[in-house]
């Protein structure tokens, strides 16, 4: 099967590789490229006409991509969640009223959190 010589930016899966405007990026997000050569990301329009690079549009292996470590993500979450409590106490002040509904929900919210890992 031919590969279309030009494509538009939806049309291409997360990590392909192509040229606009005579430089290389690669798909890092349904709106936004990476350049190649380390000058930052860009938002691609969905109407821009881009040239593949390679003989198919195969996603580029991304260096951070695997398996999530959930003992991490428990710990950074923790972090998270007790940063969140530092600043609603700061925010609510004398309302501690408001403050503790609004930690409760909190706990909430991440033990829903914790159950989807």
């Amino acid at each position: 099967m031919a590969l279309a010589k030009f494509m538009k930016f939806p049309h291409l899966p997360l990590g392909a590789q192509f040229e606009f405007e005579g430089k290389v990026y690669t798909k890092v997000s349904p709106l936004v490229a990476s350049a190649e050569d380390g000058s930052g990301q860009r938002v691609i329009p969905r109407y821009a006409v881009l040239r593949p690079i390679g003989d198919s549009v195969q996603p580029k292996a991304a260096a951070h991509a695997g398996q999530l470590d959930p003992d991490k993500v428990r710990v950074a979450f923790a972090r998270f969640e007790a940063d969140a409590m530092r600043l609603l106490d700061e925010a609510c002040g004398d309302d501690a009223g408001r403050g503790d509904a609004l930690k409760a929900e909190l706990v909430e919210a991440g033990q829903r959190f914790l159950e989807a890992l």
